[in-house]
């Protein structure tokens, strides 16, 4: 079951950006957007609307304005470059306040909120690793509304997004995906990549160096967690 979004917000780059990530994300369905509060105001009468991305300055009447006239409204997200509007954001119990500029992975937060808070549910893709005639592994990651083929070998490291996971690749590109870092832990082969917090998983044959705290892979630095630390210690150590 989708989640029907309305985006409401006087600048047209943050619309564009706004909408962007809304396609990147299958669960949502974006039912329309507008360019001040009375638009969207007409677009609630007529149109099923579960999350409001709501901008707070906005000409004619502001986004804390319009949400308090709202009776009932839909859930909403905050999108601002405002920080002083928080507290009383959160008093008329919004589900996130998003500062622009935007990072998707904060958008994908703020939606898991959603979404957790909610009767919607993310489906997830369970994939498999396979290989290549030539023995290549493999798997094929959900982005947007397609299928990705990710080779492990290209794999950098793996970081947690809650219900997503963004993937690093080598060549510096990433790939996000609707899906659980415990259940790609389970399925990647364990004498190739490495657990090491519960945000992280890193490909052992990309570390660059290492200490008692992080390690250095594909030029960033990565923590290792307090209850992975003995464990990842051993096992790079072993590596050398």
């Amino acid at each position: 079951m989708s989640i029907k979004c309305l985006i409401v917000d006087d600048e047209p780059l943050a619309i564009e950006i706004l909408q962007s990530y809304v396609e990147r994300v299958e669960s949502l369905e974006l039912i329309a957007t507008c360019n001040n509060a009375v638009k969207a105001f007409d677009v609630l009468k007529k149109e099923s609307v579960d999350l409001l991305l709501l901008d707070i300055q906005m000409p004619k009447l502001t986004g804390i304005e319009f949400l308090k006239v709202l009776n009932p409204s839909p859930k909403v997200i905050f999108t601002t470059a405002y920080r002083e509007y928080a507290v009383e954001s959160y008093e008329l119990n919004v589900v996130d306040y998003l500062l622009k500029p935007i990072a998707f992975d904060r958008f994908l937060m703020a939606i898991n909120k959603v979404v957790k808070n909610g009767s919607s549910t993310l489906e997830m893709a369970q994939p498999k690793i396979e290989s290549t005639q030539d023995g290549d592994p493999f798997l094929f990651l959900k982005v947007d509304r397609k299928m990705v083929k990710v080779y492990l070998k290209d794999i950098t490291y793996i970081e947690s997004l809650k219900d997503y996971v963004r993937v690093k690749k080598h060549d510096g590109k990433e790939v996000v995906s609707l899906q659980k870092i415990s259940y790609l832990e389970q399925k990647l082969p364990s004498d190739c990549f490495l657990r090491v917090h519960k945000s992280y998983i890193i490909s052992l044959k990309k570390v660059d160096a290492y200490s008692n705290t992080s390690i250095e892979v594909g030029g960033v630095e990565v923590p290792i967690g307090r209850s992975y630390k003995s464990e990842v210690v051993k096992v790079l150590n072993d590596q050398v």
